[in-house]
């Protein structure tokens, strides 16, 4: 391995240690719980279904929470600035349902303030986003642009202690942030427990000893968890069966290891079974209901790692 590329033990000392210093984040975190997963729903898995179509979902998958996207991959943020967000809340309510998260990627990092105080107004504690910076780098040059990314992100992360709210920063391809050691550089370079890495494998190689690895690097700065596999990728119109392979257990990813690290590090953030079709703003599946019965089996997949982790 590279010399400049950080010593993983270094790494999860140092970070440990900051972790320890700073608390946790107790939205993440059920005291003297076992470990289970806290499922999240993207609005985007139904398309641009209608909330009123998709909210009333949310309880039969086992989960309490939503993530609401825009478009291009959904509409459903722009269908709470339409119905208002006092509807939306009181649409929310009656099905049992809260906010948990807006994705916006396409406001990036830099931008988000205004939406966090939407996420605060809404009861929201997440918001995930890409990075920025250059791309392709490795080492050294890596590490410096990692370094000057966190500190560009310093008065977002405040604003975002301000509100109550943690910032997510996605894995995305062909970003600044994407691969292992970007990742822990930003953990290491952006302490805050208001700023951390919302993992998505999908954008990874496809390989469990890597991911494991990261994972228990990360540690509890991982905020949020994309139960979401490569399979045939997401770029190109394919045959239902073929796209679906991006679903936990419909590919060739063994997610037991993995799991068993969410498992190791005590993860307390949210998983959301996920993949993207194509073309994005369509729902995974025809009908809202066998949208929901996909995420079911994906869920009860995953549950079958955990039991065998």
């Amino acid at each position: 391995m590279d010399a400049s590329l950080m010593n993983r033990r270094e790494f999860c000392t140092r970070t440990t240690l900051g972790a320890t210093a700073l608390g946790a984040s107790t939205w993440l975190r059920a005291a003297d719980a076992p470990f289970t997963f806290r499922w999240i729903v993207a609005s985007s898995m139904y398309g641009c279904l209608k909330l009123d179509e998709i909210v009333p979902e949310i309880p039969k998958l086992d989960a309490q929470h939503i993530d609401v996207w825009p478009r291009v991959h959904g509409n459903q943020r722009e269908q709470v600035e339409e119905m208002g967000h006092d509807a939306f809340a009181a649409l929310l309510d009656r099905h049992g349902v809260k906010l948990g998260m807006i994705t916006r990627y396409d406001l990036g990092p830099l931008a988000l303030q205004p939406e966090m105080e939407i996420v605060k107004k809404l009861r929201g504690r997440l918001i995930v986003t890409g990075s920025r910076g250059p791309k392709g780098l490795d080492g050294g040059p890596l590490k410096t642009a990692v370094a000057e990314f966190a500190e560009k992100m310093k008065p977002h992360i405040a604003a975002a202690e301000q509100n109550g709210v943690t910032i997510g920063i996605e894995n995305h391809g062909n970003a600044l942030i994407q691969s292992p050691d970007s990742m822990k550089w930003l953990a290491e370079f952006a302490t805050s427990k208001h700023i951390g890495i919302a993992l998505a494998p999908y954008h990874l190689p496809q390989d469990t000893v890597l991911l494991d690895e990261l994972i228990r690097a990360l540690g509890d700065r991982l905020v949020h968890f994309y139960a979401w596999e490569h399979g045939m990728g997401c770029h190109k119109k394919l045959p239902k069966e073929q796209e679906i392979t991006q679903m936990p257990g419909r590919g060739k990813l063994d997610f037991t290891p993995v799991v068993a690290a969410l498992k190791a590090i005590d993860y307390r953030g949210w998983t959301s079974a996920f993949m993207h079709p194509v073309p994005r703003g369509i729902a995974i599946h025809p009908t809202a209901t066998e949208v929901t019965a996909e995420i079911a089996r994906a869920q009860q997949y995953l549950k079958q790692c955990l039991a065998n982790a």
